[in-house]
């Protein structure tokens, strides 16, 4: 006769079966962590979805997990766009090039604009304006050449260690095709990078002379038309920049000049993104028949 106190195994696959509900019911109820990036871009909108992440969070860790799988060639600001300084030129002619650019570090080239021999940071050469025998070469620090095919992830952890900002990007035949920015990085992560100067609280609109001003690409249009009294369209573009870009067709870049509604605008400070800085002069105006011979 069995032990009727003997432990027999009859209960168990009753708890089993009820371990193994509570389990499926568990799993519904608490996902699987994800696996890969997709995953984790799913639980991400999830969350964004649920306002468990605000729309900057959900941007800015979006953009870190965006920075893995994009290369310097994504981007990086081209070779036709590059201020880069040359040797041979004067310090007088190079300082109207800085100041009017606003970088604080350019590509120095000797001879050939492939032929990069170091890098100018605008700080350096301001500890030294006082020698006017100043030869700039002895201010250039290496240059640091990339691959247009490095990622950005590994490129931002070489920034960081290296502590360099600037880095010149290199085609697979060897040719200067652009630089890139430890900016241009971050960027992708955290959203455009204002200055000081881009506050909005800030003027961007200043006096240069009589008849000319300097304004930032980032004034609003309506705050362009109030002080200039003009009627530039603000139906598609909130700033300078949109305006122009649009009106030229491509991002503005360096040196181009737009006249519309009595003004001349000429970009003196771009990047490959947008125009920085314009410098706005008032045309003459014609004189009427009757002012002519009044």
């Amino acid at each position: 006769m069995p032990d009727p106190h003997s432990s027999d195994s009859e209960p168990r696959p009753a708890q089993a079966a009820s371990s193994s509900f509570f389990s499926r019911i568990k799993s519904l109820l608490r996902p699987a962590a994800p696996t890969d990036r997709e995953g984790i871009r799913a639980v991400l909108e999830a969350a964004h979805d649920h306002s468990v992440l605000d729309g900057e969070s959900y941007a800015m860790i979006s953009g870190a997990l965006e920075v893995a799988d994009k290369t310097v060639a994504d981007i990086m600001v081209s070779r036709s766009r590059m201020d880069l300084l040359d040797i041979a030129q004067p310090l007088t002619e190079l300082m109207p090039i800085i100041t009017e650019t606003g970088h604080s570090r350019f590509p120095v080239y000797e001879g050939d604009r492939d032929n990069i021999i170091g890098v100018l940071l605008a700080k350096d050469l301001l500890l030294t304006l006082s020698d006017h025998a100043l030869d700039i070469r002895a201010l250039l620090r290496p240059p640091v050449f990339i691959p247009e095919s490095k990622r950005l992830n590994e490129l931002l952890h070489e920034f960081r260690v290296s502590r360099n900002h600037l880095a010149v990007v290199i085609d697979e035949h060897g040719g200067i095709c652009g630089l890139v920015t430890m900016e241009d990085v971050l960027e992708q992560i955290v959203g455009d990078i204002e200055d000081e100067f881009d506050d909005e609280d800030e003027k961007t609109i200043f006096r240069t002379g009589d008849n000319s001003w300097r304004a930032m690409g980032t004034t609003e249009i309506d705050d362009f038309n109030e002080a200039f009294q003009v009627q530039l369209p603000d139906e598609d573009y909130d700033t300078l920049n949109g305006w122009l870009a649009a009106e030229l067709g491509h991002i503005p870049r360096r040196g181009e000049r737009f006249e519309s509604q009595g003004l001349a605008f000429t970009v003196v400070g771009a990047d490959g993104k947008r125009a920085r800085w314009l410098h706005v002069q008032r045309l003459a105006a014609i004189p009427s028949t009757t002012e002519q011979h009044g």
